[in-house]
């Protein structure tokens, strides 16, 4: 009589790509800290949109000369301002911290817990591991910018209603129209919170420390903006992953629509994600523990 042998596991990659991403996606989201950034995102563009309507509109620019000043200004009465000055003036730090807090969970938090070793020693591949995590931390930085454009967009139609959708340049847009524009922006923010994330991850598979990857990626994103203001260093602009974030989303509100500075930033936010994914697998195929 012949004994049944049992299939031998002929790769590392023997659990199921769908139950890994499941799993990954269950974890973040019962994270409280998780959470809580988010619904503190969602419930900026609110306290924006109310603010708005208790103040003059001569004075909604009243304050330092940056970008968001005639956003803001543009932003009263216009619902279709709001989402993206929302996502303008959150882009400048709040946004990539959240990004920045995935992907400092992703590898180092997990390896701060010890949970990263059973990973390490499952059958899953280094390659899929990373593919899983990255995920992770664009689904947060897309949760991010979704829930803050909506909760901007509904705020600012209830406020102003749907007639009140003007671009910049004095056209009128129907609903349709402007969500379009707006899912353009969010489109956009997401690639570059993905390029964020994917920076975190490099630097996360470096260390066990997640507060280091948080506070290194926040660091990087104060100097860069730092650096986009010199003169001095102006050749250095075209490589900095800030680089016209103040301006890019400007271009959504225009009518017709330029695409120079989306487009420029798009290909500078992938760059960025090949080459930080890059990094983060490298040290991840030598990486025990």
């Amino acid at each position: 009589m012949t004994s049944a042998v049992a299939p031998a596991r002929t790769g590392h990659d023997t659990v199921g790509l769908v139950r890994l991403l499941r799993a990954e996606l269950r974890w973040i989201f019962r994270r409280p800290r998780t959470l809580i950034v988010l619904g503190l995102l969602a419930a900026i563009p609110v306290v924006m949109g109310v603010a708005l309507t208790l103040v003059d509109p001569a004075a909604a620019g009243g304050g330092p000369d940056n970008s968001s000043g005639p956003l803001l200004s543009a932003a009263v009465g216009n619902a279709y301002v709001l989402p993206i000055a929302a996502l303008t003036m959150t882009l400048a730090l709040l946004l990539p911290l959240a990004s920045a807090m995935a992907g400092a969970d992703a590898i180092a938090g997990e390896a701060a817990h010890g949970t990263l070793r059973g990973w390490l020693l499952a059958p899953v591949s280094r390659g899929r591991l990373l593919g899983v995590k990255a995920f992770g931390v664009a689904t947060v930085s897309l949760v991010a910018t979704l829930s803050m454009a909506a909760t901007a967009t509904i705020t600012g139609l209830i406020i102003n209603g749907s007639d009140a959708l003007f671009t910049l340049s004095g056209t009128t847009l129907s609903l349709s129209e402007a969500l379009g524009r707006v899912l353009i922006a969010v489109a956009w923010v997401t690639l570059q919170l993905w390029a964020v994330g994917a920076v975190a991850l490099a630097i996360s598979a470096w260390t066990e420390h997640p507060m280091l990857v948080v506070v290194a990626v926040l660091a990087g994103d104060v100097v860069f903006t730092i650096l986009t203001f010199l003169s001095a260093v102006k050749w250095l602009h075209p490589f900095l992953l800030t680089q016209n974030w103040s301006s890019a989303l400007t271009e959504t509100l225009q009518d017709p629509m330029p695409s120079g500075q989306l487009a420029e930033g798009a290909l500078r936010a992938a760059c960025y994600i090949v080459i930080a994914l890059s990094l983060a697998y490298s040290r991840l195929t030598t990486r025990d523990g």
